[in-house]
């Protein structure tokens, strides 16, 4: 990666500037609304459907929601890993003396359950650099295959972090190659970002529309709030980031399963947790938060709460996309509509904050690589 000292400040304007960087090689994804989970969102449920949940007792929330989707699962690579990856790649060649040094040949390594290694397999196979990609024996077999189609060199290691730092270490000293981390460093935060950047450009855009085709003023400028899933928080941290000073609220979202929710854990506990093993069916969330993006999700604020849900609500968020929008979305990209819909902290704190007038809410949904059969294998059989 370029050095931390060169890199440009964790600011709305750096990823402005990343955008320009990124925007050649990156889809600015389309932003969809849908009415019907827009109602679900603002239906207050009952009692008896609270009844064996966490939230058994308490008077359910009805909060108005109207629900935007950006749609980061038909990006390059089927994720919004491509933007981090293309802007770390990109700032790598401009810097003086890495590619006189060999850096093409000694190539790039990472460690990814599987998008961002897609996404650096693609960015360096397009800038002509060798890819090493060390990825979990339990990756999902679509992304190790859709890695090695991209040229990369995958090397298998296994699940946690720890090991997966620990194999990537070991190739870095044997080939040279520099480190792409897949969150924690400030060139992929601000290249995450940059959807952030877009959503709330694309929805300002959609309302005046609205506006002009209804002959009536706009009712609103652009989102109230900005939900995203959070794993290393690359993108909960960049997209906090492009909302900075514009008065949008940004929230995180994880799965709780086997303490993947160590995000939320450590926001409302005071302290970073640096390790978490989770077989969460996110499978993209299985990390921790790392040291960047929890100094701008924690430290400086930017974020302003955090929410979990369980793996069956997180299914059914996804059934919900597979039926209602017509969209294959992964479980990690599910989890921010989960919260919407199940959450029932969050929907009071909306139903408290936004009123009568409401929220508009952007969710991400970050990636959509989930094979046939594991869609199979989770709906099979259920209705």
């Amino acid at each position: 990666m370029a050095n931390l000292s060169t890199c440009p400040p964790l600011t709305r304007a750096s990823v402005v500037e990343a955008h320009g960087v990124v925007a050649r090689h990156v889809h600015r994804t389309p932003v969809v609304t849908n009415r019907t989970l827009s109602a679900m969102a603002s239906r207050a449920g009952t009692a008896a459907e609270l009844e064996g949940t966490r939230w058994a007792g308490r008077t359910p929330a009805a909060p108005k929601i109207r629900l935007w989707f950006k749609c980061e699962n038909l990006q390059r690579v089927g994720a919004f890993k491509a933007r981090g990856a293309f802007h770390a790649v990109e700032r790598l060649v401009r810097e003086e003396g890495w590619v006189a040094g060999g850096g093409r040949e000694k190539g790039v390594v990472t460690h990814s359950s599987g998008n961002h290694a897609q996404a650096l397999a693609l960015a360096a196979r397009e800038n002509g650099i060798t890819a090493h990609i060390v990825m979990p024996t339990i990756s999902m077999p679509q992304k190790i295959a859709a890695t090695k189609g991209y040229g990369a060199n995958v090397i298998f290691s296994g699940s946690t972090s720890a090991e997966r730092e620990e194999v990537a270490a070991r190739v870095m000293a044997e080939t040279g190659a520099r480190l792409v981390p897949p969150y924690d460093h400030p060139d992929i935060m601000l290249g995450q970002g940059t959807m952030g950047l877009e959503l709330q450009e694309q929805v300002a855009e959609m309302m005046a529309e609205e506006a002009r085709a209804s002959g009536k003023a706009a009712a609103k400028r652009g989102l109230d709030a900005i939900m995203a899933p959070c794993g290393g928080g690359g993108m909960l941290s960049g997209v906090a980031l492009s909302c900075e000073g514009t008065g949008i609220r940004v929230f995180g979202a994880e799965p709780s399963h086997q303490g993947a929710d160590d995000g939320k854990r450590g926001y409302y506990g005071g302290a970073r947790i640096p390790s978490v093993s989770t077989l969460t069916v996110a499978d993209g969330l299985r990390t921790p938060v790392g040291a960047h993006p929890w100094a701008v999700i924690y430290e400086r604020r930017l974020v302003a709460g955090m929410y979990s849900v369980t793996e069956e609500e997180i299914v059914a968020a996804m059934r919900l996309v597979l039926e209602r929008c017509k969209m294959v979305a992964e479980p990690s990209a599910c989890v921010p509509l989960a919260v919407a819909l199940f959450d029932e902290e969050f929907r009071a704190m909306v139903e408290r904050e936004a009123g009568e007038e409401g929220w508009d809410l952007g969710l991400v949904l970050s990636g959509g690589n989930v094979g046939v059969d594991a869609i199979g294998r989770m709906f099979g059989g259920t209705s």
